[in-house]
C-alpha cells in the first residue's frame, strides 16, 4: 500500500485496515468520511504521534488546519487537552463530514472541536496552548512561528511548499540547499528566542517534505 497516495480514501478501502489499533480505526473513520488522500491519513498520523510524545495537555490550535485531522487525532492519542481550534482561511465544505464521522466512533470529541474561518493573524493564543501546522506552505510557516512566539506557545510545524525568494535562508544555502537552509533558519531563530527545539523526520515514503520543527519556551 503507497503511503504517498493521493487518492481520496472511500468506504470501499475500509478493509486496509482491519485491525483494532487506534490508527486502523482512525483510519476507518477517515475512509467512511470519504473526504482525504491517503498520504494526508498518514502525514496527520505521524505528526500527531510525534507530538504527543513531547507535548501533552494544553488546548490545540491547528493552523492552515485543512480537514482538521491533525486536531482529532491530536485529542485522541491525549484526552488530557480540553479542547482544539482548528483554522484556516478556507475551511473544506467536507470537512464536518470527516469530523462528524471521527466523533461519531469517538463521541467523547463531540463539542471539543472548534473550525474557525479567518486569517492566522487574528487567532488569539495563550502559553498554554500547542499550535501545530502541518505543510502550511512557504512563508505561512513562518507566520504560524511567528504567533507562537508572540505567546510563548509551544510549537510544531511540518513545512513545505519553500519559497526561496520570500523565505530567510540565513545565507547558509551555499552549505545546504535551500529549503533545508530555510528550516535551519526556523529552528536557529526559535533557538534565539529562548526556545529547546527538536527536530524530527516523519517517514519520507510518505512525503519528501517530512522535516517536523518543534519548540517550547524554556
Amino acid at each position: 500500500m503507497k503511503k504517498s497516495s493521493k487518492n481520496r480514501l472511500t468506504i470501499h478501502q475500509q478493509a486496509l485496515f482491519p485491525k483494532d489499533t487506534l490508527f486502523d480505526k482512525i483510519a476507518r473513520a477517515v475512509c467512511r468520511s470519504q473526504t482525504l488522500p491517503r498520504k494526508e491519513l498518514y502525514e496527520a498520523w505521524e505528526v500527531a504521534k510525534r507530538i504527543r510524545r513531547i507535548f501533552r495537555g494544553g488546548r490545540i490550535v491547528d493552523l492552515a488546519c485543512g480537514h482538521g485531522l491533525v486536531s482529532h487525532i491530536l485529542l485522541l492519542i491525549d484526552d488530557t487537552s480540553p479542547n482544539a481550534l482548528a483554522v484556516d482561511t478556507h475551511i473544506p465544505q467536507n470537512a464536518n463530514a470527516l469530523s462528524q464521522n471521527l466523533i461519531n466512533t469517538w463521541p467523547r470529541l463531540k463539542d471539543r472541536i472548534f473550525f474557525s474561518q479567518m486569517p492566522l493573524e487574528q487567532v488569539e493564543l495563550s502559553s498554554q496552548d500547542i499550535v501545530v501546522s502541518v505543510h502550511a506552505c512557504g512563508t505561512l510557516t513562518d507566520t504560524v512561528i511567528e504567533k507562537a512566539l508572540s505567546a510563548r506557545a509551544k510549537l510544531a510545524v511540518l513545512p513545505c511548499c519553500h519559497d526561496l525568494d520570500a523565505c530567510d535562508t540565513g545565507g547558509l544555502e551555499g552549505w545546504m540547499d535551500g529549503p533545508l537552509a530555510v528550516d535551519a533558519t526556523r529552528a536557529f531563530k526559535l533557538a534565539g528566542k529562548g526556545y529547546t527545539v527538536m527536530t524530527k523526520k516523519i517517514p519520507v515514503e510518505i512525503t519528501p517534505k517530512n522535516r517536523l520543527l518543534m519548540a517550547y519556551p524554556k
